[in-house]
C-alpha cells in the first residue's frame, strides 16, 4: 500500500483498534501505510481525558485526516470511558425505565464526554430486541422487549448522541435479540420466518434506517443461507432492501469467534458480501496488516456512504453539561 493513499482511489476499508495508552512509532507507520476509515479504542487505550485526547489527535495525525474515532460506551458492562474521569451511565434497560427523556439526556451529556476527548462516534444505539431467553451477554443491552419501545428509546439515544456532535452507529443488524449464545464465542442461529421478523426485529433498523452508521450481527439467519450475516450477500442484501438501510455499514469486529477462517478469511468475506468496511478490534499486528490487505480501498459506493456520514458528524450544540444533568436530576426525582 502507499502511505498517504489518495482518497480518490479510497481509504483502507478498515476501522481498526491500536495498541495501548500511546502510537508507537512503527505503529504509527503501520496506520498511515493502511490508511484505515476509522479507529475503534477500548479500555486499554484508556488512562485520563489529557492522554486520550492526545491519542485521538495522534491517530488523525497519523492519517493525515480528521478520521472518525469511535468507541463502545452504551452503559452498564459495555463502556470503556468510566469514572473517576467519566460518568458511569446504567444500561440500556436500565435507562429506558426512565422514560425516552432521560435516555436522550444521557446519551447527549454521553456524548460530551465522548467529543471532549476526540470521540465522533459511539457504537450505539444497540436496536436489539430482548425476551426471556436472550443470552446474558446481550439482555440488557437492549432497550426493551418490544419493538416500539426500542424504536422510541433507540431514536432518543440516536438524538442526543447527534446533539452532542457524535454519530449514533445502530446495532447489531438484522437484529441479534431472539439468539441464544454469545457470538463472541459461537454462531448464533435465528431460525425465525422472514415475515415474523419484518414486525419485530427488523422494525427498529427500519425505523431508524436514515442513520448514517450500523453495524451487521454475527449470526445466521436460516432463511437464507448458512453463513454468519456479515458474510452472507444475501444477508446484507436485506439489510439493505427490506429493511432499508442507506448508510455506511460496518462488519462487527471479525476477530469474534462466530466467524471462521483466518482474520484475513474473514475479512475478504465481509467485503465480499457487501460491508463497507471491516472492524477489526483486537488483533496481533501481523493480523491487522492481513486484515488491511484482505479489505483493500474503500468501494466507489462506500465512499459515497462514508462521505455523507461524516458530513452529519455536525459541532455539538452549547448546552451546558451542568444545565442538562440538572434537568435529568430532576426528572428522575419526579
Amino acid at each position: 500500500m502507499q502511505a498517504g493513499a489518495s482518497s480518490s482511489t479510497g481509504h483502507g476499508a478498515t476501522i481498526l483498534g491500536v495498541e495501548g495508552l500511546a502510537l508507537s512509532p512503527d505503529e504509527r507507520a503501520f496506520l498511515r501505510d493502511a490508511d484505515p476509515w476509522g479507529f475503534i479504542l477500548f479500555a486499554r487505550n484508556v488512562a485520563d481525558p489529557d492522554q486520550l485526547r492526545r491519542l485521538t489527535d495522534d491517530l488523525r495525525e497519523a492519517v493525515g485526516r480528521d478520521a472518525l474515532v469511535m468507541v463502545d460506551q452504551e452503559g452498564g458492562r459495555v463502556q470503556r470511558l468510566r469514572a473517576p474521569h467519566w460518568t458511569d451511565w446504567p444500561a440500556a434497560m436500565d435507562s429506558a425505565a426512565d422514560g425516552p427523556r432521560a435516555v436522550y439526556l444521557r446519551h447527549r451529556l454521553m456524548g460530551q464526554e465522548l467529543r471532549a476527548v476526540g470521540i465522533d462516534a459511539d457504537a450505539a444505539p444497540c436496536l436489539d430486541i430482548a425476551d426471556h431467553a436472550t443470552h446474558p451477554f446481550l439482555r440488557n443491552r437492549c432497550f426493551g422487549r418490544d419493538a416500539e419501545t426500542v424504536t422510541l428509546m433507540g431514536q432518543a439515544a440516536a438524538d442526543g448522541l447527534l446533539a452532542a456532535g457524535v454519530l449514533p452507529i445502530v446495532k447489531h443488524m438484522p437484529g441479534h435479540g431472539r439468539t441464544r449464545v454469545d457470538s463472541h464465542h459461537d454462531l448464533p442461529v435465528l431460525d425465525v420466518a422472514l415475515d415474523d421478523l419484518d414486525t419485530t426485529d427488523f422494525a427498529p433498523f427500519r425505523a431508524l434506517s436514515d442513520l448514517a452508521l450500523g453495524m451487521t450481527a454475527h449470526i445466521r439467519l436460516t432463511q437464507l443461507d448458512d453463513r454468519p450475516a456479515t458474510a452472507s450477500p444475501a444477508a446484507i442484501r436485506l439489510i439493505r432492501e427490506r429493511i432499508g438501510f442507506k448508510g455506511l455499514l460496518m462488519s462487527d469486529d471479525i476477530g469474534m469467534n462466530a466467524l471462521s477462517g483466518t482474520p484475513a478469511e474473514r475479512a475478504t468475506a465481509a467485503v465480499a458480501a457487501g460491508c463497507d468496511l471491516v472492524l477489526a478490534c483486537n488483533l496481533t499486528r501481523a493480523e491487522f496488516e492481513q486484515v488491511s490487505e484482505a479489505a483493500g480501498r474503500m468501494s466507489p459506493k462506500a465512499q459515497v456512504r462514508a462521505k455523507a456520514a461524516l458530513a452529519r458528524r455536525g459541532p455539538p450544540d452549547p448546552a451546558s453539561p451542568a444545565d442538562l444533568r440538572a434537568e435529568l436530576a430532576a426528572l428522575l426525582a419526579g
